[in-house]
């Protein structure tokens, strides 16, 4: 996957003077002291190997003009990196030049790299359903052309599901007066633009802002939601208390793995084992509670969001929160398939499916016992889970 690199480029209409979509700027604006390409190198092992672990998930997203598209995202914290570039199309590495002719197949579009942890999926789409316009079926406020219109392109089913809600919800929101018609389609590839479209929000900001509202942008934005606030579940999240949690779960030593688990537990979490269904610890467990990560006690699902999915593994339709698990492309059986493993232990959990019940979430996260941990509801406060306990307010 091609995540980090250069700048992007877009399109102007400078208080109603046109200006070509996305005119490459003068040789003296592209002029920094250290290129985008040095900046981003410098953390470039890092962020990969976030996305490699599961830690950092990625979201790819056009919405028009991707200078614009850009810094509402690079704002919020929990997001790592946002680059510019070009998505969807059949042409391998792209010019700016070629994608501009609209005959690429390529939109212009942006990826992020965000912490789970503190940002969810969610929380990105409602960033970016606020800063194009999302009934534009031709383009994007002056840019006209199939390489302008907005594309939500999915990275998982986990991710499908989620924005097929969202533009839903959006939609009945009867925000606007059209349709929604931002298509909802798998990703398949992504092409860093270059490196004078990276950031150019802050490396050419008199004409960024004279773009913003020439082209209408700035306008429809402040029309449509300037008086609604932006509420975002990561907003609630407080450094203070996040910070000191990956210490606090901080995965064993081999040695100790070896020494505190079962064969089984060490065989599921260490080495992807699979038990058998309904010959395992929890799949029929009813009592009210939690379930932690075996190996590090890390809180990953609620007895709230179980339900009987006949498989005969234990089922659950969602983890307590979204950030403590972490997803990964398993194609070791016929079919793809969605592997989900524990934040801080990296330990192997089970799958993801999109078959789960349709009056939730949609989705069945089918878990081995052996990767679990059950803290009855009872016991949650003494064995130091008091803060989850919340969970079961509205349970009678």
């Amino acid at each position: 996957m091609k995540i980090l690199a250069t700048l992007s480029f877009f399109c102007i209409a400078l208080l109603g003077i046109a200006i070509s979509g996305c005119a490459k700027p003068s040789q003296s604006t592209e002029t920094t002291n250290v290129s985008s390409q040095q900046v981003i190198a410098m953390d470039q092992k890092k962020i990969e190997e976030g996305i490699k672990t599961g830690k950092y998930e990625v979201a790819t997203l056009a919405g028009g003009c991707f200078w614009c598209m850009e810094s509402p995202f690079e704002k919020h914290k929990g997001v790592i990196s946002v680059v510019s570039g070009y998505a969807g199309g059949y042409v391998e590495n792209p010019s700016y030049e070629q994608v501009s002719t609209g005959t690429t197949g390529h939109v212009e579009a942006v990826q992020i790299v965000y912490d789970p942890l503190w940002i969810s999926y969610e929380d990105i789409l409602r960033i970016y359903w606020r800063n194009f316009d999302p009934t534009d079926a031709g383009g994007s406020f002056g840019d006209r052309g199939s390489q302008y219109e907005s594309r939500i392109f999915y990275h998982s089913d986990v991710q499908k599901d989620i924005a097929i809600l969202s533009k839903k919800e959006l939609g009945e929101s009867n925000r606007f007066s059209d349709d929604i018609v931002t298509p909802i389609v798998a990703y398949t590839n992504f092409y860093p633009a270059e490196d004078y479209h990276q950031d150019y929000y802050k490396k050419n900001k008199e004409h960024y802002k004279n773009y913003r509202v020439g082209s209408g942008r700035a306008g429809f934005i402040e029309d449509n939601w300037g008086k609604i606030p932006l509420e975002l579940s990561s907003d609630q999240k407080n450094q203070a208390d996040m910070l000191p949690v990956e210490k606090k779960y901080q995965k064993p030593t081999e040695g100790e793995m070896r020494e505190n688990l079962t064969d089984i537990q060490y065989h599921v979490t260490q080495n992807e084992g699979t038990e058998k269904p309904f010959h395992n610890e929890y799949w029929d467990n009813k009592k009210p509670g939690i379930y932690v990560d075996v190996v590090t006690g890390e809180p990953l699902f609620s007895s709230t969001d179980k339900y009987d999915s006949g498989t005969g593994w234990p089922s659950f339709t969602k983890p307590i929160d979204k950030g403590v698990v972490t997803e990964h492309e398993d194609r070791k059986l016929f079919s793809p398939r969605t592997e989900v493993r524990s934040r801080f232990a990296n330990s192997h959990l089970g799958h993801v499916f999109n078959d789960g019940p349709e009056e939730s979430t949609g989705l069945r996260y089918c878990i081995n016992s052996a990767s679990l941990k059950f803290i009855a509801k009872e016991d949650m406060k003494k064995e130091g889970y008091g803060e989850y306990l919340y969970l079961f307010d509205s349970v009678q």
